[in-house]
């Protein structure tokens, strides 16, 4: 009897509530993670932009243009003194004052040129001449027709009376109101020089010419200062259009109205020699209109009537090692100039041409910052005050003061970039120098070596960490002994834990002395190693197999510790004796003198192994990942084809795990270009341009570290900080898309196999 039963398939119910309700939960669930996998993806790019938005929010105004805006117009103050010879205010911009024709010195209310107070000539004589030290200094001085001279100086006492400001002008006389006799001749040309040990005056007449210098000498028992006259006549040079002594009181500068400019010597007062006669117009019909420092007392500026205004400062000549006045540059208007005058704080000026027209410059930076006409064809004196946030002009219809805005003014493309030739410097150089000790201080703002050190930085890091760490991977993700590799590749990904900081204590601390007392164990260890290495290696693979079977494939790397050590201590113990033998007993010393080398002990060198120390973990983790994950049938493929080891490491494991390897490199320089600590620390911190590995650099990333804590914030310093800052954010921009196209093309070319 047969029995047959009837198999039935039970049928699948997938619509019960429990899997509708688990199906629900699983969506809901995909899409909050969809939603939370977006805003966090969207809050990275954006975050990202706001930090690119911020830098460009900073770094705008430093290329912004200037704005001036009229604020008061009057007839001039006491205009029955006659035309002013000079103009001026004090520090706050409330209280004016001008030289008037007829030697009356008129304080006057800015705001409304209401007049505070007329201070008459203590003489009564005409005055045939007049001389400005400085605008910073105050002093003045008034040249006469019986070849006297009379030093004053408007200074301001602020008070608070009913908790109002209030600035009392006022007029000093620091040699006297009776005034110097400089000449027996009338005086037509006047220039004056005060120091701590003295003043300098310089005159000319229509025929003569003398200089008299006013020794002071402190009384030891009264402290009373005593002074005493020395006169010396001058060679004498015709139609002087001005005159300038220098701030060292060591040259008089004497300019004729056709630009013929003679220098004397004044150091030896009693033998007063012509030093050199300079053409400052060439090839034209041009006037000096004026002559006059710039801030400092370094640089000489010079106006004529063609509308260019020059810059000359003394360079000193390396063959002679004598000072030469030397032209640096120029600006040009495209008509004749009227007035110039100088900020007192900065190293700017502003022009006054026939049209009106006022121009305002940097010296340093050559940027005009603003054009704009302000007046009409009578204008015939402008004068910026203190702060260079107002301007003066005086025209036939009087007074005008005017508000400048002009924050940025010794920023542009050029002074970042480009070289500058600073004053003091012999040639146009790449120079960062952000601070100094004086108030004449020439802002240093080039960022090329600062860009140029980053890159040296991060140059000497990859060179030594790029082949260490990309051979150590291979080895690891292919030759190694899993076992081995569990243990290896943690520590060396441990090392990426270490604190920079640590690492750039222990290089400038310990490192750097210690390889500048090695130098010659360091490159012997450079050269010993690999070929050590190599000769182990082959003496390995000549001994009998039973003896290199002790050793289980794959744990090699350890039977090369001790012969590593070893080397390293052989070449520490001959170190001593190479240096004697092969230089002379200091290797530091013959690359100094011998070679001619700069050598400093926090260099390039010592970043190079303390910054790949800690670049070297983070290239050789991805690298290990992108060879340890080539799939095994690619290169079991490639062995069973016939192909050696090494063979199938070359040409199947390593191009198809190319595109990681390149990822890991642009990541470890990444790395190296943006970090910090260890440059700051294991460098001298010295921005300047040499591939010399033995000198040191500052880079972007250190000098930011370094300096905006001490910035001014919105000060021009402040504003380029945040501007390198941006060319690293731009520089790492570029390399990681760079190495994102490269990749994608890698991973497109070697992904067939």
């Amino acid at each position: 009897m047969t029995k047959s039963t009837d198999h039935q398939m039970p049928e699948l119910d997938f619509n019960t509530p429990a899997l509708k309700r688990h199906r629900k939960i699983r969506a809901l669930k995909d899409r909050i993670a969809g939603m939370g996998i977006a805003i966090g993806g969207s809050s990275v790019i954006l975050a990202v932009l706001l930090i690119c938005f911020y830098l460009l929010y900073e770094v705008a105004p430093l290329f912004s243009s200037a704005e001036i805006d009229a604020k008061a117009s009057y007839a001039l103050p006491a205009q029955d003194q006659g035309e002013s010879l000079y103009l001026t205010t004090e520090e706050q911009s409330e209280v004016g004052m001008r030289v008037a024709m007829n030697g009356s010195i008129v304080f006057f209310s800015v705001a409304d040129g209401n007049v505070i107070e007329v201070i008459k000539n203590p003489r009564e004589e005409k005055v045939t001449a007049f001389a400005v030290e400085s605008d910073t200094s105050h002093l003045m001085a008034f040249g006469y027709g019986d070849g006297k001279a009379l030093v004053a100086k408007h200074s301001y006492r602020i008070s608070y009376p009913d908790g109002k400001r209030k600035i009392t002008p006022f007029v000093e006389f620091p040699y006297g109101e009776e005034a110097i006799e400089v000449s027996d001749f009338a005086i037509k040309k006047l220039t004056v020089r005060d120091t701590e040990d003295g003043l300098t005056i310089a005159a000319i007449g229509d025929s003569q010419s003398a200089i008299t210098q006013v020794n002071k000498e402190t009384n030891f028992i009264t402290d009373e200062v005593e002074l005493s006259e020395q006169s010396e006549p001058l060679p004498f040079v015709a139609d002087v259009a001005s005159m300038l002594i220098s701030g060292d009181q060591r040259y008089l500068y004497v300019a004729t109205r056709s630009g013929q400019l003679s220098e004397f010597d004044l150091r030896d007062f009693d033998n007063i020699a012509l030093k050199d006669n300079i053409t400052l117009f060439k090839d034209t019909d041009a006037k000096l209109v004026s002559m006059t420092y710039l801030l400092g007392k370094s640089s000489i500026m010079f106006a004529d009537s063609s509308g260019r205004v020059s810059q000359w400062f003394n360079v000193r000549d390396d063959e002679t090692n004598e000072e030469k006045l030397t032209f640096i540059r120029d600006v040009k208007q495209p008509v004749a100039l009227v007035g110039i005058t100088m900020e007192q704080r900065r190293k700017g000026f502003a022009t006054l041409d026939e049209r009106g027209l006022v121009a305002i410059y940097n010296a340093t930076s050559t940027r005009q910052v603003i054009d704009e006409k302000l007046s009409d064809d009578t204008a015939r004196m402008i004068s910026f005050t203190p702060r260079a946030n107002g301007l003066l002009l005086e025209d036939s219809k009087g007074l005008h003061f005017f508000h400048v805005e002009n924050e940025h003014p010794e920023v542009s493309w050029s002074s970042l970039w480009g070289k500058v030739w600073y004053e003091g410097y012999q040639e146009p150089t790449y120079t960062w120098q952000s601070s100094a000790a004086n108030n004449d201080f020439e802002p240093k703002y080039s960022l090329m070596p600062l860009a140029f050190g980053t890159l040296k930085a991060a140059f000497y890091a990859m060179l030594m960490a790029v082949p260490l760490a990309i051979c150590g991977a291979i080895y690891t993700a292919y030759f190694m002994a899993p076992a081995l590799r569990r243990k290896i590749k943690p520590v060396i990904e441990l090392m990426e834990a270490l604190p920079t900081v640590i690492l750039g204590f222990l290089a400038g601390l310990f490192f750097a002395p210690f390889l500048e007392e090695n130098l010659a164990a360091t490159f012997s260890v450079l050269v010993v190693l690999p070929i050590g290495i190599l000769v182990f290696a082959y003496l390995w693979s000549r001994l009998p197999q039973q003896v290199r079977w002790l050793v289980p494939d794959g744990w090699q790397p350890l039977v090369l510790i001790p012969v590593i050590v070893f080397l390293a201590w052989l070449c520490l113990a001959l170190s001593p004796i190479i240096e004697l033998n092969f230089f002379g007993g200091n290797i530091r010393g013959w690359i100094t003198h011998d070679l001619g080398i700069t050598f400093d002990q926090r260099n390039a060198l010592v970043v190079g192994f303390a910054m790949g120390f800690a670049v070297i973990p983070t290239i050789f983790s991805i690298t290990e990942d992108a060879i340890f994950s080539v799939p095994k049938a690619l290169t079991q493929g490639s062995l069973a084809l016939g192909a050696t080891y090494w063979q199938t490491m070359t040409r199947v494991v390593l191009p198809t795990a190319s595109p990681g390897i390149f990822s890991a490199v642009m990541i470890g320089m990444g790395r190296a270009v943006g970090e910090t600590m260890i440059v700051l620390m294991a460098t001298g911190n010295t921005p300047i341009m040499d591939v010399n590995i033995f000198e040191g650099m500052r880079t972007l990333a250190a000098n930011l570290a370094v300096e905006v804590p001490e910035s001014e914030v919105g000060s021009s310093h402040y504003r380029i900080l945040f501007l390198a800052a941006f060319v690293l954010f731009i520089f790492t921009f570029v390399v990681n898309t760079i190495a994102e196209t490269v990749r994608q093309h890698l991973r497109k070319k070697y992904g067939s196999l």
